[in-house]
């Protein structure tokens, strides 16, 4: 498997992946990194936030651009160097995320691409959105 080099990049490549945010996905989640924020693992907690319910982390959303980035577009070598992220709307237990990638800029000279990343949910609803700088594999 090897993903696509710079010059088989092309301004308007796009990549997407989707996936429907489990309570299993956030308690792992939370493990993994240490962020148990009862807004996240405790229902009771949560139902006194603007939120009412449990959300899910953000990192965890996006999480999914990272995957988009290594496996699709540009794909496996991909390394990636830098990301600017608005979380813009909540992702509840249950939501199918859809994460996306464009590509906006290459920089040949330097093997550089820079890429708008959003996450939407399943009603449409951007839940995130960035920009990210990738070196594509050689």
């Amino acid at each position: 498997m090897k993903g696509l080099t710079i010059k088989e990049l092309k301004i308007g490549d796009k990549a997407f992946t989707e996936k429907t945010i489990t309570e299993t996905d956030v308690y792992l989640f939370g493990g993994i990194t240490g962020d148990l924020n009862p807004a996240h693992t405790n229902e009771e907690y949560a139902k006194n936030t603007m939120f009412k319910t449990r959300i899910a982390h953000g990192m965890l959303n996006a999480g999914l651009i990272s995957a988009v980035l290594g496996m699709k577009l540009p794909g496996c070598g991909t390394i990636y160097l830098g990301q600017e992220l608005k979380f813009t709307a909540p992702v509840y237990i249950g939501d199918t995320v859809k994460a996306e990638v464009e590509v906006v800029e290459i920089i040949e000279e330097k093997n550089r691409v820079k890429l708008r990343t959003t996450c939407t949910n399943q009603k449409g609803q951007m839940v995130l959105d960035g920009m990210a700088t990738v070196m594509p594999p050689k």
